[in-house]
């Protein structure tokens, strides 16, 4: 899938992402892109990030400087990745491991001080644990608690 890119979020996707779906049981698990880029107005390290395939939105992250990371690793040149989720009507294509195949240029050209991307994911989220891993994340056998149970920690060096 080669029509896939990342865009950092501006208001000509608003209207797109309003339509966003995602399904109960990823409700779960991340936050709808409008909750998440409401939250990123109320911290200065919280990039809202746009997957797009043919300029339309099908997905969306966060990337979180420092105030995010140091939950999750005593690394000041890491970044992390946060609210991960493709929209439920374009889940199976393939578009969650061109996304986050893409990441790291994205990251290392916009965030040119940063050699690690870190996340966190449920221990139940089976699915998403599997779609990092073939993506280049290890996990760092570190653990937390997050608002629906344990997690893991999985990191990826740039």
């Amino acid at each position: 899938m080669n029509d896939i890119s990342l865009d950092f979020y501006n208001q000509k996707y608003e209207a797109d992402l309003a339509r966003y779906s995602l399904l109960k049981d990823h409700l779960n698990y991340t936050a709808h892109p409008i909750d998440a880029i409401e939250k990123c107005g109320h911290d200065g390290e919280m990039y809202p990030v746009v997957i797009l395939s043919q300029r339309l939105p099908v997905g969306f992250f966060v990337l979180h400087g420092w105030n995010g990371v140091q939950r999750y690793s005593d690394n000041r040149k890491a970044i992390l990745l946060r609210a991960y989720s493709v929209d439920s009507r374009y889940q199976g294509r393939g578009i969650a491991t061109q996304s986050l195949r893409l990441l790291p240029a994205f990251v290392k050209k916009y965030f040119p001080g940063k050699d690690e991307i870190i996340l966190a994911v449920n221990h139940n989220n089976i699915n998403a644990q599997m779609v990092y891993k073939k993506s280049g994340f290890i996990d760092r056998s570190s653990r937390v608690m997050g608002r629906k149970g344990e997690q893991f920690v999985f990191g990826r060096r740039i």
